[in-house]
């Protein structure tokens, strides 16, 4: 992998490491749209969704997608970039994954507290030992799963259209990484029959 693809994966890693620009990318999958329209959508304001604009057009995440008129005005309109066919985060930034984890797990939090509790889900956690051909089969499996959900979408509120939410991270563990919990993990209160219980 030659330095300037690196470099720009590194860019793009921590262009993504903010909530409202992970919102940003879900929104542009479906359409193109202005910083206005993107500000509508997530609440904040018009120059507020410019610079998260700009940050990932920057990293060259989004692109300009023409522009139209508006209220006697012109107002650009930006699409997601074409992929490089290889969009990998850089293995050499962990600061960059630290930020873009962090990102994603504020994310998931929001978008959890607006799911629809009458409709069915998927919550899948785990970690496994399985052959490596299994394990490349199933996130090809997945990876085109998530592929066909974004080929799919559609402009925000499109009559006949359903709002899903989808927050995915897969990787391959180091072998001899420990497997206990987390020593800030959520704790469950003992038992009431356990000794020295009240």
């Amino acid at each position: 992998m030659s330095l300037e693809v690196d470099e720009r994966r590194i860019a793009g890693l921590r262009a993504l490491a903010h909530p409202a620009r992970l919102s940003m990318l879900s929104l542009l999958t479906g359409t193109a749209l202005s910083a206005a329209e993107l500000g509508r959508e997530l609440g904040i304001s018009q120059a507020l969704a410019s610079y998260h604009l700009r940050r990932l057009a920057d990293a060259g995440l989004v692109q300009p997608a023409g522009e139209r008129s508006q209220r006697g005005g012109r107002e650009r309109l930006y699409a997601i970039a074409p992929l490089d066919g290889d969009w990998r985060p850089p293995v050499r930034d962990d600061e960059g994954q630290a930020l873009l984890l962090e990102a994603l797990i504020a994310q998931l939090r929001e978008r959890h507290t607006r799911r629809d509790p009458d409709a069915t889900g998927l919550i899948v956690d785990a970690e496994l030992w399985v052959s490596e051909e299994e394990w490349i089969r199933a996130r090809d499996a997945v990876a085109a799963a998530t592929l066909r959900l974004h080929e799919q979408a559609r402009p925000p509120r499109t009559p006949g259209t359903v709002r899903v939410a989808t927050t995915l991270v897969m990787f391959p563990v180091t072998p001899d990484a420990p497997t206990d919990a987390p020593t800030d993990a959520p704790t469950d209160p003992p038992p009431t029959d356990a000794p020295g219980s009240p």
